[in-house]
C-alpha cells in the first residue's frame, strides 16, 4: 500500500512537472516577455532585416548550448539558477547541477528509508542531502562576491588615478583588468572587452553589476551613469567611494569580531539537537525510534523542528548586522 501512494505522489510530481515545462516553452516563445524582447529587437535593428537580425541574435544565443540545456533553460527560474553559476564562478552547468542534485536526493531518500523504515523519513533526508550541491554553489558565490568586495576599493582607486593622468575610463578599467587579482580582474576584463566589441556604456555598466550582485558595485556603476549624464569630477567620486566602502568594511570587522560569541553559540545551539539525535540513535536506537514510531512522538519531533527553525532564524537575525 505504501508503494502504491509512492506511486500515485510520483505521477502527480512528474505530471506537475510536465504541465510547468509545457508552460516554459510557451512562455519562453509566445508570453509577453517574449514578445517584449522581439519588439526591442525590432527597434534596435535597421532596414527591412529586422525578423533576420532577431533569427541571428537568438541563434548565437543558443547554438553553443546542448539540447538538454536549451530545454532547462527555457523553464521559469532557470535563467537565475545559470546567473547564480555564474556570480559563483563554477564551472559547473545548470543540466549539471540538477543531475546532481537529483542523485544526491536519491541517495539520502534510499538511506533514510533504509534506516527508519519510513518514506517520509526517507523523503526528508532526501531533500537535506539533496540540497548540498545549492547550499556549496551559494557558498561559493557569497565567498566570491566578499572577495570582490575587498578589491573593490584599489580597483576604484585604480580607475581614478588612470583617469588623473589623463587616461579614459576604459583604460582605467582596462588597468583593473591587467593589474588586479582575481575575481575583480576578471569582472572587469569582460567590462573592457564588451565595450570594444560595441556595447554601449550603460549596457556594459549595467551587466558588471548585474554580475557583481554587491550593493556598492551598484553605487559604483550608478555613479558612473550619472557622470556620464550630468558631467562632474569622475574621479574625485571614485576615491570618495573607495574611501567609504573601505571605512564600511573597517567597521563592519569590529562588528564582526564583537559579535563573533553570539555566532559561535548561535552556531553551537543550532547543531547540538542534531548531534545528539545521532548519538542517541547509535547508541539507543530503539529510545529515540518512539519520536517517529509513535503518534505523540511525531508531534513532539514536528513541534522540535519548527521551534528548531523559528529559534535558528532569530539567533541569525541577532547576529546579522547590516552596516
Amino acid at each position: 500500500m505504501q508503494l502504491y501512494h509512492l506511486v500515485l505522489v510520483a505521477v502527480f510530481i512528474a505530471g506537475l512537472l510536465a504541465m510547468e515545462s509545457i508552460y516554459g516553452f510557451w512562455n519562453a516563445s509566445q508570453g509577453p516577455e517574449a514578445k517584449r524582447i522581439s519588439r526591442r529587437l525590432r527597434m534596435m535593428s535597421s532596414g527591412g532585416h529586422e525578423d533576420e537580425n532577431i533569427q541571428l541574435i537568438k541563434k548565437r544565443q543558443l547554438e553553443s548550448m546542448p539540447p538538454i540545456e536549451r530545454m532547462l533553460m527555457g523553464l521559469p527560474r532557470m535563467p537565475k539558477l545559470d546567473r547564480l553559476l555564474e556570480q559563483a564562478g563554477s564551472n559547473l552547468s545548470v543540466t549539471s547541477l540538477l543531475s546532481m542534485t537529483a542523485s544526491f536526493f536519491i541517495l539520502g531518500l534510499i538511506a533514510g528509508w533504509y534506516f527508519s523504515k519510513l518514506w517520509m523519513f526517507g523523503f526528508a533526508c532526501g531533500i537535506a542531502i539533496g540540497s548540498i550541491p545549492l547550499f556549496f554553489i551559494v557558498r561559493a558565490k557569497h565567498k566570491r562576491m566578499h572577495s570582490m568586495l575587498l578589491q573593490l576599493p584599489d580597483a576604484l582607486e585604480l580607475i581614478a588615478r588612470a583617469m588623473r593622468a589623463g587616461h579614459a575610463f576604459s583604460g582605467g578599467l582596462k588597468m583593473v583588468a591587467d593589474e588586479m587579482p582575481e575575481p575583480i580582474a576578471g569582472e572587469f576584463r569582460l567590462t573592457f572587452d564588451e565595450l570594444n566589441y560595441g556595447l554601449s556604456m550603460e549596457n556594459a555598466m549595467l551587466h558588471l553589476s548585474t554580475r557583481v550582485d554587491i550593493p556598492d558595485m551598484k553605487y559604483f556603476v550608478i555613479s558612473v551613469l550619472i557622470q556620464r549624464e550630468t558631467g562632474g569630477n569622475l574621479a574625485s567620486v571614485l576615491e570618495k567611494i573607495g574611501s567609504l566602502i573601505r571605512e564600511r568594511l573597517r567597521l563592519f570587522g569590529r562588528i564582526r569580531v564583537l559579535s563573533s560569541q553570539g555566532r559561535l553559540e548561535a552556531w553551537i545551539l543550532s547543531i547540538l539537537p542534531f548531534a545528539v539525535a545521532a548519538i542517541m540513535f547509535f547508541i539507543w536506537p530503539q529510545f529515540i525510534s518512539l519520536l517517529w514510531t509513535e503518534p505523540l512522538g511525531r508531534v513532539m519531533l514536528a513541534t522540535a523542528g519548527i521551534m528548531l527553525i523559528i529559534g535558528v532564524l532569530i539567533m541569525w537575525r541577532m547576529v546579522r548586522i547590516r552596516v
